[in-house]
């Protein structure tokens, strides 16, 4: 008997001689006897069972699901961004975490410090990202205690990617890996969803980056100073804010330098937004 997936039937019109058998599937039950077959279920209940198995194998609906969370996970939802300057890096994100329409969290911290002078802005699934975060956290420190000197951003960034790369098919999680190392500077490398790294002049993630690359695009340039690097950050991020459902809250910002940090935020009745 050949099983006609998805709808669980039995084709047995190949096999008119069929000895005593009985087959027990989930939505159909066939009981053969000697040369006469009969079937238990009529047409009619064939037709219900199968769009009853139809519907149970139908994929969730994008609306009820479009990050395709498990139960109970959350999504960053998310905006993150991060843009090198001369002497350092600012990264930037907004502050929501949601259960599809449900927000969860409303003042999550989505920039994540590894190392002295290495973030992480993370996008995707929460769990998923914080449990990267913490591996990247601990490698990092027993290169530096193995080594004796401060490991770079392209070794988290690398790091990162191995670890999304090789799990791809079990996590949920897009990052951007920025920092300043003695080697390099301000550096800053994009790793999407997938574990693709690239090393980028700038970088935009999550959900609320398809809002604004054309204003990231008119607005970026090359040899940009802390301060313009910062005040492009907020704006950007404003704007993805107000065009992103899952993205909102406060905007959380980081310069690093080999001066060290500095971590601001901005209260969300206080956005840039405007021209």
């Amino acid at each position: 008997a050949a099983v006609c997936s998805p709808c669980l039937f039995v084709d047995i019109s190949a096999h008119p001689s069929v000895g005593p058998i009985t087959l027990t599937l989930p939505y159909l039950y066939i009981c053969c006897a000697a040369e006469s077959i009969q079937v238990s279920n009529s047409n009619s209940n064939k037709n219900r069972m199968s769009a009853h198995a139809m519907s149970m194998h139908a994929p969730p609906r994008a609306s009820d699901n479009p990050y395709n969370l498990k139960a109970g996970e959350h999504s960053t939802g998310t905006t993150i961004m991060a843009i090198p300057f001369d002497g350092g890096v600012v990264m930037g994100a907004d502050s929501r975490t949601s259960t599809g329409t449900y927000i969860a969290v409303r003042v999550a911290d989505k920039i994540t410090q590894v190392h002295d002078r290495i973030w992480i802005c993370r996008s995707g699934s929460a769990a998923d990202t914080q449990a990267l975060t913490d591996y990247i956290r601990h490698y990092l420190g027993q290169l530096a205690i193995e080594t004796g000197r401060a490991p770079t951003v392209k070794t988290a960034a690398h790091l990162m990617k191995r670890l999304i790369y090789e799990n791809k098919d079990n996590l949920m999680a897009g990052v951007i890996v920025g920092g300043w190392d003695s080697v390099e500077g301000g550096s800053v490398y994009n790793i999407p969803l997938g574990g693709t790294m690239m090393k980028m002049p700038f970088a935009i993630g999550g959900s609320g980056s398809t809002y604004i690359y054309g204003l990231v695009d008119h607005k970026y340039r090359d040899g940009m100073t802390k301060d313009e690097a910062k005040a492009l950050v907020e704006k950007s991020i404003a704007h993805a804010m107000a065009r992103d459902g899952s993205s909102g809250g406060i905007i959380r910002t980081v310069v690093i330098s080999e001066d060290g940090c500095d971590k601001e935020f901005i209260p969300g009745d206080k956005l840039p937004y405007g021209p």
